[in-house]
C-alpha cells in the first residue's frame, strides 16, 4: 500500500531535504527513523527539494508498505526523530499517488526581520537597518504572475527541459510594528534557487540599487542578471502543498502566522 507522510521541519541544521552523500539531510534523518522503528529500510519520495537551512511548515512524501504495523507508528517515529522534525499524519492514498508529480500548487513564504533578534536568527532572514522603498517592491512583486518563464531567476536553467512556472499569486506583507516583512509566492513549480534569487532582487529594488524596469527586462527577455546572489536561506519556508485529492492546513503553531491577518498587513 502507498502512504503519504505529512510533516514539518526546521531545516537550519540540515543540508536540505534530498539525501546527500557527505552531509545530513531531512530525508536521510526520516528514513533512518523508519529503519530504527520498523527494522527494515523504507524509501521516501518527497514533494520537492529544499536548499540547505530552508524550512518546511508543510511537507509531504510518499512511501510503500505492505501494511502498517499494529503499534502506533506515528508515535514511535516522532519519539525517534529529533525535535526539529515533526510528523502529523500517515495517510493511505491510491496506489499510484505521487507526492511530487501530483502536487499542483506549492506556496512559499520568505520572512525578513530588520532589527537584530537572537530569537529569529535561525527562523527568519536578518537584514538589519534596511530602509526599503516598499511601494517600489510591491510594484515589482505584482509583475510576477504576469510572466510564465523564469529562466532569468534560476541558478542552473540548463538542467531543465523548460523554465516555465505558472505563478498564481505573489504578495508582500509587513507586520504592524513595521520590523518584519513577508513575501509569499504560489506556483505549480519552482526552479533551483528561484525564490531566494527573486527576494534578493526585490531587496535591491527596495534599496534603489535595481529598477523595476530592469527587473522586468530580465523576466521578459529571459536574461540572466550579471550577478546572481540568493537571499539568506533561513528565511524561506515551504508553507503549503496542495493536491487534487488532498488539501490539509499546516499543523504547526508557527505556521499560523502565515494566515494571521491581525499580525500581517498587505503592503
Amino acid at each position: 500500500m502507498r502512504y503519504f507522510l505529512h510533516f514539518a521541519y526546521n531545516g537550519f541544521q540540515y543540508h536540505g531535504w534530498q539525501r546527500q552523500p557527505t552531509a545530513m539531510s531531512v530525508q536521510e534523518t526520516v528514513e533512518n527513523a523508519f529503519q530504527k522503528v520498523l527494522k527494515y529500510p523504507v524509501t521516501l519520495t518527497g514533494c520537492g527539494r529544499t536548499d540547505a537551512q530552508v524550512h518546511a511548515s508543510q511537507f509531504f512524501c510518499h512511501f510503500d508498505l505492505d501494511h502498517l504495523p499494529e503499534y502506533d507508528l506515528l508515535f514511535r517515529l516522532n519519539k525517534t526523530l529529533p525535535d526539529d522534525i515533526a510528523i502529523f499524519d500517515i495517510l493511505p492514498v491510491a496506489e499510484k499517488s505521487h507526492a511530487r508529480f501530483d502536487a499542483f500548487s506549492r506556496t512559499y513564504d520568505y520572512f525578513i526581520h530588520t532589527g537584530k533578534d537572537p530569537f529569529l536568527a535561525t527562523s527568519s532572514a536578518g537584514y538589519p537597518d534596511l530602509n526599503l522603498q516598499l511601494d517600489t517592491i510591491k510594484t515589482a512583486v505584482a509583475l510576477l504572475p504576469k510572466y510564465k518563464d523564469y529562466y532569468a531567476f534560476c541558478r542552473s536553467p540548463a538542467k531543465y527541459n523548460h523554465t516555465e512556472c505558472r505563478v498564481t499569486s505573489a504578495q508582500l506583507f509587513i507586520n504592524r510594528r513595521g520590523n518584519r516583512l513577508r513575501f509569499q509566492i504560489s506556483a505549480n513549480r519552482f526552479l533551483t534557487g528561484m525564490i531566494r534569487i527573486i527576494v534578493q532582487k526585490l531587496l535591491e529594488i527596495g534599496r534603489g540599487q535595481l529598477s523595476v524596469e530592469t527587473f522586468e527586462h530580465y523576466l521578459k527577455n529571459r536574461q540572466t542578471p550579471p550577478i546572481i546572489r540568493p537571499a539568506y536561506p533561513q528565511g524561506l519556508y515551504l508553507s503549503k502543498v496542495t493536491y487534487p485529492y488532498l488539501d490539509l492546513p499546516p499543523q504547526t503553531d508557527f505556521a499560523a502566522i502565515f494566515h494571521e491577518q491581525e499580525y500581517w498587513m498587505a503592503v
